[in-house]
């Protein structure tokens, strides 16, 4: 699943060549994905300018004044840049969705249809949008800060790796970045996130946005179906310490990467530099 490091260069990808331009043309190729597509889409931006695009976790804001087009890239989604506009290639299999803007396509690609494109008039209020409302905060934004983290986690038992993916309390940190993370940290993935100090949360904090700014300037990782906006892959994945790299040597020690199970998804980690 792409996560927030590929979803910001995603945004900021698009961003440049789009806003400030008008929609000409909206083809929906499915009757849905995750959600139906909105049966009016084409009458509310058809002639709208994009303002702007911003990001919240997972999800992609564009605004266009009159409303904002909501989308996320599910499991395996991404979007690209075509030229051509009307002319642009022949859509594929997987193709569910373009927006044109003139000579430039904005093409959604989602082969497990797990994404989202949604609409949210303007005089909704977006932040309490059922998608929306319920999310946690911002890891890269200044809120996310070792004190709250440490305050945030008083009396939980639960293992440390997997409440930093729990998007209530923190937008955005899956399963790579939470592992590279806690790697960098030192930290044991099992260990009960209550009985981490503030010490070692003055590590983590730092780690995270760390991990999730180098991943950015990476281009993310492209694993599977993941690709940037032009077509070209992430290279984070070539920086990984320990995730999916099961049985290979630490970088830092030499030991073999170890793997167990949280809330059945796969964690990566060293016994040896990352202590509970």
């Amino acid at each position: 699943m792409p996560e927030l490091p590929e979803v910001e260069v995603t945004r900021r990808g698009i961003e440049p060549p789009l806003a400030g331009h008008a929609v000409t043309g909206v083809v929906v190729r499915t009757p849905r994905l995750r959600y139906p597509f909105p049966a009016d889409l084409a009458r509310q931006l058809v002639g709208r300018t994009l303002a702007g695009i911003a990001r919240r976790g997972k999800y992609l804001l564009l605004d266009f004044g009159n409303g904002t087009l909501l989308l996320h890239l599910g499991m395996s989604g991404s979007l690209r840049l075509l030229p051509g506009g009307a002319k642009a290639a022949p859509a594929q299999k997987h193709d569910h969705f373009d927006l044109v803007f003139g000579a430039t396509v904005l093409r959604l690609r989602d082969p497990r249809r797990f994404g989202a494109v949604l609409w949210l008039p303007a005089d909704d209020d977006i932040r309490r949008h059922a998608l929306l409302a319920q999310l946690g905060i911002e890891p890269l934004g200044e809120e996310f800060t070792p004190r709250w983290l440490f305050d945030a986690t008083r009396g939980r038992k639960t293992a440390i790796k997997p409440l930093l993916m729990d998007s209530h309390l923190v937008v955005g940190i899956g399963n790579i970045y939470a592992s590279e993370s806690l790697f960098r940290a030192g930290i044991d993935p099992r260990t009960a996130a209550g009985r981490i100090g503030l010490r070692r949360y003055e590590r983590l904090v730092p780690e995270i946005r760390a991990t999730l700014e180098a991943a950015i300037a990476a281009g993310g990782s492209s694993l599977r179906d993941f690709i940037h906006s032009d077509g070209s892959s992430g290279y984070f994945q070539q920086q990984y310490f320990v995730y999916v790299r099961t049985g290979e040597p630490c970088r830092i020690c030499g030991k073999p990467i170890r793997t167990l199970r949280q809330g059945q998804r796969a964690t990566f980690y060293c016994g040896h530099c990352q202590r509970p």
